[in-house]
């Protein structure tokens, strides 16, 4: 059986001969794609394909008989399933009418690549997020040295604003002490002249004393 065979032996049930061969086209493109990518196919009750890579050895040509070095290569290698085998055998008989030979996929085994799919977009995004996170932080910290920076520069102002205003206190404070002692020495000076009233008042007793 060939492909044109093929897809002749599934156009009915694939409701076209078009269809059957665009189902065919894409299963087998599928395969090929999968195992150049170096993954495995697995078809459950059919076999897998895979790809193997096969080391540099010496080999013998079958029509000379010469020795000849085979370069290291890579081929694609089928392995039939169990099931597969056990009716090529005959262990197994085939099931009749429309009935398929291979079994069905089992449940939740073809939401694998959705599934896949679903968790290499969920680890893109928690990437993107941890990017944007750390991108973020470090914003900020440089924000916040240049900041301190700008605050250390301006200190010395502070502190000569400070000490402007400790003069300015000192000032007053000595004004205000010149300012009460002031008083004092004018009181003094006004009671001065009482002094003199008394001394006074002591020579004239005297004066009397002795003419008397």
């Amino acid at each position: 059986m060939n492909k044109a065979q093929l897809v002749e032996a599934i156009a009915d049930k694939m409701g076209g001969r078009q269809q059957a061969a665009d189902a065919v086209d894409h299963v087998l493109d599928a395969i090929v794609r999968a195992v150049v990518a170096g993954e495995r196919v697995s078809v459950t009750g059919f076999g897998s394909f895979e790809k193997v890579d096969r080391p540099a050895r010496y080999a013998r040509n079958p029509q000379t008989g010469e020795r000849v070095r085979v370069k290291k290569t890579a081929v694609p290698r089928f392995r039939a399933g169990q099931g597969f085998k056990d009716l090529v055998s005959g262990s197994k008989k085939l099931p009749r009418g429309g009935e398929v030979a291979v079994k069905k996929a089992p449940k939740g085994s073809l939401t694998g690549g959705v599934s896949a799919t679903v968790k290499k977009a969920a680890a893109k995004k928690t990437a993107a997020k941890k990017t944007a996170a750390a991108a973020k932080k470090t914003t900020a910290k440089k924000t916040t040295a240049a900041a301190k920076k700008t605050t250390a520069k301006k200190a010395p102002t502070k502190k000569t604003t400070a000490a402007a205003k400790k003069t300015t206190a000192k000032s007053t404070a000595a004004k205000k002490t010149a300012a009460k002692k002031a008083p004092a020495k004018k009181a003094t000076a006004k009671k001065a002249p009482a002094k003199k009233t008394a001394a006074r008042k002591t020579t004239a007793k005297k004066t009397t004393n002795a003419r008397s």
